[in-house]
């Protein structure tokens, strides 16, 4: 009996993929979701475990050559050569066959669109303690979310095979539960074996695509830095290092530290950045590097604004089970402003413009770990309560780490409101690729000359950060004035003017 090993959903609109390289060959025996193949598309590196156990007895799609979802490549004979992976322990014959049998891999759970892999933050069982099926083993951290993994099954905890700071891709194991308790010692031997893999220094072999690339451009493996399995030079490694700064001009991270003395540096803490963190300073910095990036300011009286929350906010929580907020003002607001300047309200795909005939708004938060932006969905088609409510479910799922991948993606405008830490002026940085953000800030009282007499205005100033490549100037400034007069005239959102 034979099991067909074919290629993987490779992800939304990618079609095709690259034999990068076979770790086995026609003859080895191999175990259930050990690492048959790795295949690389445009976008990310994809790793095919074997689906069943036994010997791989033919190649179908040799490295190198360009396949299609589903296809053929390769086929595992079923047999008595299915055993042989797995007895790395002959000796335990007894008390091994109940372990084999009631092993359950922890896998890596589903990371989101566009996540490609996780860092082993903290592991909250160790090697030998029982753990009940559901209950935590550890957290991942993502460029974006921390994921909580649970236990797939109740049993012992007998291997723990990527530690605490090893980064894993979307389809790696991190432990095994055996079900039988059987003894851990074993485990512990079995867990380095990977890592002695990248001591080959350059035996590894590069991408067929990416040794092309190069190729053609003139470049040698020493030039790139590589991202994919034991440091194996990708395509993407190839086109990143072709487009990065000359060495003339050195991003800012790679300038060394002056001189520090021994006093200053026992004294000093050294700390990683957290995934987040290195993704927020990637972004942000992209983001200047990218968008033609400028910022308009206005302020607001937020007299009319206030007096209407007051007066309602009571029967608004009674009814609604929420508190009447400015948030929601200020979403409306844009949402009014959005529909006549939808330029502010778009992106830029290649040579073209996207306009989106919704809104889907990104309210930015803060949270212990970083900023974060989660969106809330046809925020144009919701009501003030249902802004209110998915703020607050939004913003609570953040600082709790509790937010999807999902929440996060997709957003077409973002609100940022640093007056809640005291703000009274700033410039928001666009949050690619959106073409426009908001910033409020500190309602503080000044005096206002108001028909010609000095009045004491709880004002407000606000920001649009905006990319000057789809934006102008005009539709920037008439977006910042709409807002401003939907905010000192509330009426004006309720009549949709």
């Amino acid at each position: 009996m034979s099991t067909e090993v074919r290629v993987p959903t490779l992800g939304e609109s990618v079609t095709e993929a690259t034999v990068a390289t076979w770790f086995k060959k026609p003859g080895d025996a191999v175990a259930v979701d050990e690492m048959l193949c790795e295949l690389e598309t445009d976008k990310v590196t994809v790793e095919v475990p074997s689906p069943a156990a036994g010997t791989l007895s033919e190649i179908v799609a040799a490295e190198g050559e360009t396949v299609g979802v589903d296809a053929l490549l390769a086929s595992i004979s079923e047999g008595d050569a299915a055993a042989a992976p797995k007895t790395d322990a002959p000796a335990e014959t007894k008390a091994d066959a109940p372990k084999g049998g009631d092993a359950v891999d922890v896998m890596v759970p589903t990371l989101g669109e566009s996540v490609t892999e996780a860092t082993v933050s903290t592991w909250f069982k160790a090697v030998g303690d029982a753990v009940a099926q559901d209950e935590m083993l550890c957290e991942l951290e993502t460029d974006k979310v921390s994921v909580e993994v649970p236990a797939p099954s109740a049993g012992v905890l007998t291997e723990i095979t990527a530690a605490e700071g090893t980064t894993v891709d979307a389809t790696a194991k991190l432990g095994v539960i055996s079900g039988s308790g059987a003894a851990a010692a074993p485990a512990q031997e079995t867990a380095p074996a990977p890592a002695a893999a990248p001591s080959g220094g350059k035996d590894v072999e590069d991408a067929p695509s990416a040794k092309k690339l190069m190729a053609e451009k003139g470049l040698s493996s020493d030039q790139v830095t590589g991202t994919g399995r034991d440091g194996r030079v990708m395509k993407e490694d190839v086109l990143n290092a072709l487009s990065a700064p000359k060495a003339e001009a050195p991003a800012p991270a790679s300038i060394p530290r002056g001189p520090v003395s021994a006093d200053d540096a026992s004294r000093e803490e050294r700390v990683k950045m957290t995934r987040l963190r290195q993704t927020i300073a990637k972004r942000l910095k992209d983001s200047q590097n990218t968008a033609a990036m400028l910022t308009t300011y206005n302020e607001v009286d937020m007299t009319e604004v206030m007096a209407l929350r007051n007066e309602y906010k009571d029967m608004f929580l009674k009814k609604h089970g929420v508190k009447l907020g400015f948030m929601s003002f200020f979403t409306k607001a844009c949402c009014h402003a959005l529909k006549e300047v939808p330029e502010v309200n778009a992106e830029i795909d290649g040579t073209d413009i996207v306009y989106k005939n919704f809104v889907h708004m990104g309210i930015a938060a803060g949270t212990p770990t970083g900023l974060v932006v989660p969106v809330i969905r046809d925020a144009d088609a919701m009501s003030f309560a249902d802004i209110e409510k998915a703020i607050g479910e939004k913003g609570k799922r953040a600082r709790d780490g509790k937010l999807s991948m999902a929440e996060m993606q997709g957003g077409t405008f973002t609100i940022s409101n640093g007056g809640v830490y005291g703000s009274l002026m700033s410039s928001p940085i666009l949050n690619p690729p959106q073409s426009g953000i908001l910033g409020m800030h500190k309602i503080q009282d000044r005096p206002m000359a108001i028909n010609g007499k000095v009045e004491i205005r709880p004002m407000m100033y606000l920001a649009l950060s905006y990319d000057h490549r789809i934006v102008d100037g005009k539709g920037a400034v008439t977006f910042l004035v709409r807002v401003k007069e939907a905010l000192e005239d509330p009426r004006r959102l309720l009549m949709d003017l």
